[in-house]
């Protein structure tokens, strides 16, 4: 389990972008509410997902609400959407 993203929360997507060294996790807590998180995986860190942004304090009432707050706050995601 990353840092930054506690025990008790069920990671319900990690989205990956296509060179496979960042990612966003879409999380749910035990108290019904959704947040989200972005990590970095480098050679250096042995491949650990490293946070890089202080995203998973915010809370969302869906899990809807929170790929869309990831989408907006986190632009290779948006970038990889579009792609698509």
């Amino acid at each position: 389990m990353s840092r930054r993203i506690h025990p008790s929360w069920v990671v319900m997507d990690s989205l990956e972008n296509a060179e496979g060294n960042r990612c966003v996790d879409i999380f749910r807590r035990p108290d019904g509410s959704f947040g989200f998180e972005e990590f970095r995986r480098d050679a250096e860190d042995r491949g650990a997902w490293t946070p890089v942004q202080y995203f998973s304090a915010t809370r969302h009432d869906t899990r809807q609400a929170a790929l869309v707050a990831a989408r907006r706050a986190v632009p290779w995601l948006a970038e990889a959407d579009t792609a698509h």
